[in-house]
């Protein structure tokens, strides 16, 4: 998913201020908070979409919401709200993440495969592979699509590894075809 221009500049002024106020670490459980809390909420995703809602009423639901942010991240969720782009909250909040994250040299590791995974497994496939640097630390999100039927896609960073059985599937049908 491509994060827009505004969730990189908010992102970017955030973490500029966050760094000379030294309140980077506290920001950044909160902006995992905020991505966590929005994703799994339709409800709040739906609020901040809609243009009928008030601005007021969206600034006082969110202070209910969020009031155990630091202040910092709560006058982020006012301003971005004043300035209407509350739909980009969740964004925002992921770029100041992954900014974050690469600051401190995280490494971001998408792990999809058909059903849930035991950790036992996810550490078996990130043993197998080149692409994930074992001395740094990595932060590994799993996602469950049942449409690549079994195996796994993992994604570190730019690079993809694709060992699914319905991408196999596909490699089959081509050579049928051409054979």
């Amino acid at each position: 998913m491509r994060t827009s221009k505004v969730a990189k500049r908010y992102a970017q002024g955030l973490l500029n201020f966050t760094q000379e106020a030294g309140s980077t670490a506290s920001v950044f459980g909160d902006m995992k908070d905020l991505v966590n809390t929005i994703e799994k909420s339709k409800e709040l995703q739906s609020f901040f979409h809609s243009p009928i809602i008030e601005v007021k009423k969206k600034i006082s639901v969110s202070e209910e919401i969020f009031k155990s942010f630091s202040p910092v991240t709560r006058n982020l969720i006012q301003l971005v709200i004043k300035h209407g782009r509350e739909a980009q909250l969740i964004n925002i909040g992921q770029e100041f993440i992954n900014k974050v994250d690469d600051m401190n040299g995280v490494q971001r590791i998408t792990l999809t495969s058909a059903t849930a995974l035991s950790d036992e497994n996810i550490k078996n496939i990130l043993k197998s592979t080149s692409l994930v640097n074992h001395n740094n630390q990595f932060d590994v999100k799993s996602i469950i699509n049942p449409e690549i039927l079994g195996g796994y896609i993992l994604r570190v960073g730019d690079q993809q590894v694709d060992a699914s059985v319905k991408s196999k599937l596909s490699r089959l049908k081509k050579e049928f075809q051409l054979n």
